[in-house]
């Protein structure tokens, strides 16, 4: 568990550094974003040089690293605000379109992975697989389209975007979850036609208990080792699609923050986000790590 941890402090470091060279690489001027195309050259001068602008990158850095440390994120150029605070008001609402998208992948992806196994080659197998596969293949930008045409503009039954009470969480969740949804599905199925060939599974058999028994009570167990593991590093692909879909719903979440930072030159706050990700990405391996010792206790011993 120490060495995770210390792998987790070097992925963190890494991001910062590369996310920090990389903004900085963007075309584009925050002292003249701050104070506007008809600001002297004097004015911007003296902004740049509060800045630290017009000090050579890795004096930046450096920088940067001690205000990290001392547990400041900078100040942001937009807002005028911390930078750890704007994005701390917003973690609520991405974390909570987060959590109803995996929710709502492994609340339906499970089961419908397991039905498609335990009916193999069957016609219910062959639309489970196309369920899956249309799922990963369709946009979420596209999809959250359609959905706001078809539920907030004919139907007129839930909002179309902006946050608020639970009706407003359904659509974007839903949007969040497709991709999600497909390799759930997947790798249930998988994962349940592999440990189905095990012996175990034929000792069940032979004592006469239902195949819907055997599948949920004594193969899913074994199977969600594969199924955790991998959903666990789908988190990051699960912030970067929260960005595009909180852009589609006006989702007052981090996502939305971040592209609003970058059309900006928002330094501090683009790096803010990205060290946040990278923080919540590494915490959910550590936490999926000790998931699958629980579900499988073989694991502590090796």
């Amino acid at each position: 568990m120490l060495s995770r941890f210390g792998q987790g402090l070097v992925t963190v470091f890494l991001a910062s550094l590369v996310v920090f060279v990389l903004i900085r690489a963007v075309p584009g001027d925050p002292a003249v974003i701050m104070l506007g195309e008809q600001a002297t050259s004097e004015d911007l001068g003296r902004l740049r040089s509060v800045m630290r602008l017009d000090r050579p990158l890795y004096e930046q850095y450096m920088a940067f690293l001690g205000q990290l440390l001392a547990g400041d994120l900078g100040m942001s150029i937009r807002f005028q605000r911390p930078a750890g605070e704007l994005v701390k008001d917003r973690l609520g609402a991405t974390a909570a379109l987060a959590g109803a998208g995996l929710g709502l992948a492994c609340l339906i992806g499970v089961p419908i992975g397991v039905l498609g196994a335990v009916r193999a080659g069957s016609l219910t197998d062959r639309a489970v697989r196309v369920a899956a596969l249309l799922s990963q293949a369709i946009p979420g930008f596209w999809l959250g389209l359609v959905l706001i045409t078809i539920f907030a503009v004919q139907l007129r039954v839930l909002p179309a975007s902006g946050g608020g009470d639970f009706s407003h969480l359904i659509l974007p969740a839903l949007t969040l979850a497709s991709f999600l949804l497909g390799l759930t599905i997947r790798l249930t199925r998988a994962s349940i036609l592999d440990v189905l060939k095990q012996d175990f599974i034929r000792t069940a058999r032979s004592k006469g208990l239902a195949e819907r028994v055997i599948a949920f009570r004594h193969a899913l167990r074994n199977a969600l080792i594969p199924v955790v593991t991998v959903l666990g590093l789908q988190v990051g692909t699960l912030l970067g699609g929260a960005v595009i879909t909180e852009a589609v719903f006006a989702w007052p979440g981090i996502g939305n923050l971040a592209v609003l930072a970058i059309y900006q030159r928002d330094y501090p706050v683009v790096q803010a986000v990205v060290l946040l990700s990278a923080v919540v990405f590494v915490v959910t391996n550590i936490l999926v790590d000790l998931l699958c010792t629980w579900i499988d206790p073989r694991l502590r011993r090796s």
